[in-house]
């Protein structure tokens, strides 16, 4: 009687009421839903989901630059010309530039003026020099077709013939270190990447670990009761899915912000000297539907590979209670 009259005025809150059937129910999950384990498992999900997508995003935009600076190398090449003593350079010049527009695929060739030849070099040498004295060659820069590509060799040597001292570059030294530097930093985005993702299987193992630790003596209870191992493993991965999810979700957003922020600074700083600099270096940071798409599949992937690890260590914990 006392028994009773204490459950009758008990508190609900404070009452313990099991399940009537014995089953798990959505009152009373295997796997706690809000734990500090989990909260912090999300943060840790959420900055290497950051780190993965700024780096992701960052090899995209390099190798989308790269690609820039090879296509409008790839439609220059440069004539140079030393002054020679009993010559008049700029009637050369003029001769070089004619014999270089009439070769098949060459549609402009523009000569650069004594001024703008020195300019060239002021980096180097600084300003305020007096150049006169020095045989500076001087620039004829030809604009190539992309659709029909001249025959370059044919015209060093119509060059040659008519000017011993000529020299014709057409960049593919540029060029071909342009595609170097645009693999390596695809390639070493790639090992940070999957750097980034083993820590992820790590924090997400010993989470799992620690959470069927936790819950050892339930998951043992439902095993020798013959509890299927599949619905015992659905409820780890129900849960560390929509960890996962949560994680990946900030972590992707805030790379997704990081970018939108850089191009919206970019823009801004676009008038001034450094922001042409890094403009010219990275582009306008805004990064192409490949960009965007790429965070998005590993968005999926993390928290795909959140609930995969999570079930198979509930697994391998299951076989070897058999």
């Amino acid at each position: 009687m006392l028994g009773f009259l204490r459950m009758l005025f008990l508190p609900a809150k404070k009452r313990a009421l099991p399940p009537t059937d014995g089953r798990l129910t959505k009152q009373s999950p295997l796997v706690p839903a809000e734990t500090v384990a989990g909260r912090s498992l999300v943060i840790v999900i959420a900055i290497m989901t950051l780190l993965a997508g700024l780096t992701a995003g960052a090899a995209t935009l390099i190798v989308e630059a790269s690609s820039d600076w090879r296509a409008d190398a790839a439609t220059e090449a440069t004539i140079q010309l030393l002054p020679t003593k009993g010559r008049d350079i700029e009637t050369d010049l003029e001769k070089a530039a004619e014999i270089a527009t009439k070769t098949p695929g060459v549609l402009r060739a523009k000569i650069y003026s004594q001024s703008e030849s020195e300019g060239l070099l002021a980096p180097w040498l600084g300003q305020g020099l007096d150049l006169q004295e020095l045989p500076i060659p001087r620039m004829i820069v030809l604009t190539l077709s992309q659709k029909e590509h001249p025959d370059l060799a044919k015209l060093t040597m119509a060059l040659i013939s008519q000017f011993p001292e000529a020299s014709l570059d057409d960049h593919h030294i540029f060029i071909s270190r342009l595609g170097d530097m645009a693999r390596a930093a695809a390639f070493m985005a790639l090992v940070i990447f999957i750097l980034v993702v083993v820590a992820l299987g790590i924090a997400v193992a010993s989470a799992t670990r620690a959470a069927v630790a936790t819950n050892h003596e339930i998951v043992d209870v439902l095993h020798l009761v013959g509890a299927a191992d599949d619905f015992i493993a659905s409820q780890f991965r129900q849960r560390f899915l929509s960890l996962g999810l949560r994680g990946a979700l900030i972590g992707g957003g805030g790379a997704l912000a990081f970018f939108a922020l850089a191009r919206a600074m970019a823009s801004y700083w676009r008038a001034t000297a450094g922001g042409n600099q890094m403009e010219a270096l990275f582009g306008s940071f805004a990064l192409n539907a490949g960009g965007y798409f790429l965070i998005l599949i590993l968005i999926i992937s993390v928290t795909l590979l959140t609930g995969f690890l999570s079930q198979q260590i509930v697994f391998r914990h299951l076989k070897q209670l058999t």
